[in-house]
């Protein structure tokens, strides 16, 4: 596992972010050749994702290097917030401007929407919140990770890990990504088939309404990002 360049990735985090969109593909990146993962966030205080893990940024939008892969995860209610805040759009805009790669996994596909970095793009997120993205003139895919010219976005969640692996494939090589799948025994093999809203059956219902909330006050905020835009709702 050799490669002559030297990456930068930073990982967005903030107040309310889905831990799992952030730690999947960080496993994976941690393990590439010359290369230096960086969390970010406005400030160096801890931040606590939704479920009430702490973790500490490692730079702040002031002091972030150039990255060549900026990620954006998902999370909560806080996601509402952060596709309207202005310092959160502009760091990502700036850093769109040069990176190699603009990314997200989950939900933070809206965020990198709401920035106006996804227009004119294919991207995914997580199941339910598609026609959110959608609503933002996003064109929509189902797939599990998406690959547009330099936008790379993931599923919901777990589709983290798979996202990260096609990600470093692209910057180091697939026998690099094929060895940190086998470093991570990454062979999923869930108890369960409903892990997909075409398979899940009755739970796909139980799992919108659980989620309602969050599906109104996100679709909502989509439909003023669009405004702002000037998208097509």
């Amino acid at each position: 596992m050799t490669d002559s360049n030297q990456y930068n990735i930073g990982l967005l985090i903030y107040p309310g972010f889905t831990q799992l969109d952030v730690t999947g593909p960080y496993q994976v990146f941690s393990s590439l050749p010359t290369t230096r993962v960086h969390l970010i966030w406005r400030n160096l205080e801890p931040v606590k994702d939704i479920g009430g893990l702490i973790l500490h940024p490692t730079n702040t939008f002031a002091d972030c290097p150039q990255l060549d892969v900026i990620c954006v995860p998902g999370g909560g209610m806080n996601t509402v917030e952060i596709m309207r805040d202005f310092e959160v759009l502009t760091f990502l805009k700036k850093q769109a401007n040069n990176a190699q790669y603009i990314t997200s996994v989950c939900t933070g596909s809206l965020i990198l929407a709401a920035a106006g970095l996804l227009q004119g793009y294919k991207a995914g997120c997580h199941w339910m919140f598609r026609d959110c993205l959608a609503s933002m003139g996003v064109e929509v895919s189902n797939e599990r990770v998406v690959v547009d010219r330099n936008r790379i976005t993931g599923g919901g969640v777990t589709a983290g890990i798979d996202f990260g692996l096609v990600v470093a494939a692209k910057l180091c090589g697939e026998e690099t990504a094929k060895f940190i799948q086998l470093l991570l025994e990454y062979n999923p093999a869930p108890p369960f088939n409903a892990g997909s809203p075409e398979t899940a059956g009755a739970v796909k219902e139980q799992v919108k309404q659980a989620g309602a909330e969050i599906f109104v006050a996100t679709l909502a905020e989509s439909r003023q990002a669009a405004i702002r835009l000037g998208a097509k709702i």
